[in-house]
């Protein structure tokens, strides 16, 4: 398991600006049945346990003073313009009680319809909604492409492979990814194509930006 420092904090609300600009992220740990607490972490420590463990694996957060405490990254908030991290919400976890997360999906192995009649990958799920307890999360799910031998083949949430005390809450009919010939793709971006797609008034998406980043700085501390 993966330790991850913090410390209490005491600087709330829209001070919380001054954090950010010396690379401290602020953050709120909080549970079933428990009070919340409000925390903050070194970013380029968080960056490391993020690319490390993902958001379904648990994690130590070692807090000065106070016991360890086990918790799942919840929420990331992130600036609306640089997309850097403005805030993150830490559940702690209670053992023996059943957790519900969205577990990542890893793209494993080669897809012979790629390999040998061009076919082309596409993704359409990323992550799957699942429940098990904490001792039994699981970090990632495998996803075999080798199963995608011939062209319009599918490989759905039913035919992934999960531990059986992971319970998938995710629909099992959903596609997860298939493979379709080269021209299908092709007619299908073109129809996309003809649809048109919206346009960006770039004064009010900045202004609109600029909103968000004042409501997150206010909405998300607690």
């Amino acid at each position: 398991m993966l330790e991850l420092k913090a410390s209490v904090r005491e600087i709330k609300g829209k001070k919380t600006k001054k954090l950010r600009k010396e690379n401290i992220v602020p953050a709120v740990v909080y549970g079933h049945g428990l009070q919340s607490l409000c925390v903050q972490v070194l970013l380029s420590d968080f960056r490391n346990v993020l690319e490390r463990a993902g958001e379904s694996s648990l994690i130590n957060l070692k807090i000065g003073g106070q016991n360890d405490r086990k918790v799942l990254i919840h929420a990331i908030q992130y600036h609306p313009l640089t997309d850097e991290v403005n805030h993150i919400d830490f559940y702690q976890i209670k053992e023996g009680e059943k957790i519900i997360v969205d577990v990542g999906l890893k793209f494993v192995g080669v897809s012979r319809a790629v390999k040998d009649f061009n076919g082309i990958l596409i993704h359409e799920l990323d992550k799957i909604e699942v429940e098990c307890l904490p001792k039994d999360l699981i970090g990632s799910i495998d996803v075999d492409l080798s199963k995608l031998a011939e062209l319009n083949d599918v490989i759905r949430v039913g035919d992934l492979e999960v531990p059986e005390n992971v319970k998938v809450l995710s629909d099992l009919e959903s596609s997860v990814i298939e493979v379709k010939a080269p021209k299908v793709v092709e007619e299908e971006k073109e129809g996309e194509e003809k649809e048109g797609a919206p346009v960006l008034d770039n004064e009010r998406g900045r202004e609109e930006g600029e909103n968000k980043e004042q409501d997150s700085s206010t909405a998300t501390e607690k």
